[in-house]
């Protein structure tokens, strides 16, 4: 079952988080906590949104995303900036539908694109993207200003 992320999923999702973070091979720079995901998600102005996807009542799987803005089609879109579910619950056909219900809410409300990001050494979801008709934007460069180099600038 795919469904909108609920407060009482938070702590759930958060422990996805950090498993992510750890297939990832990055487990000490993911800093997440409920506190900060509730907030995120459920404060008086969210900017952050979320699905997940539920085996017998247990989360086992979410899509955490935000709105992006095309400046050349003069519309919205879905940034996903995680997707996992966990191995366990792979192949089983949770990760095409938490993305189907991203891609029913840029349908829905008229978004130009969904779109995300994938780890160069991530073979097996890049072969899984593919499988749904994504494509690679191999022509770009991602960015990243942070600490502090993020700092310096911004005073």
């Amino acid at each position: 079952m795919i469904r909108r992320i609920a407060p009482s999923d938070a702590a759930a999702v958060v422990g996805l988080v950090h498993e992510l973070a750890d297939y990832e091979r990055e487990p000490d720079s993911c800093l997440l906590t409920v506190e900060q995901l509730t907030a995120a998600l459920f404060g008086p102005e969210p900017a952050l949104f979320g699905h997940v996807a539920l085996v017998d009542g247990e989360v086992v799987g979410c899509a955490l995303w935000f709105l992006n803005f095309s400046t050349w089609r003069g519309v919205h879109g879905v940034y996903l900036e995680d997707l996992y579910v966990r191995p366990a619950h792979r192949g089983s056909g949770l990760g095409r539908s938490l993305l189907a219900a991203l891609a029913a809410v840029c349908t829905e409300r008229g978004y130009a694109r969904l779109e995300w990001s994938v780890l160069d050494w991530n073979a097996p979801s890049i072969a899984f993207y593919r499988s749904l008709g994504a494509v690679s934007m191999d022509g770009w460069t991602t960015f990243r200003l942070d600490g502090d180099a993020l700092t310096a600038l911004g005073s």
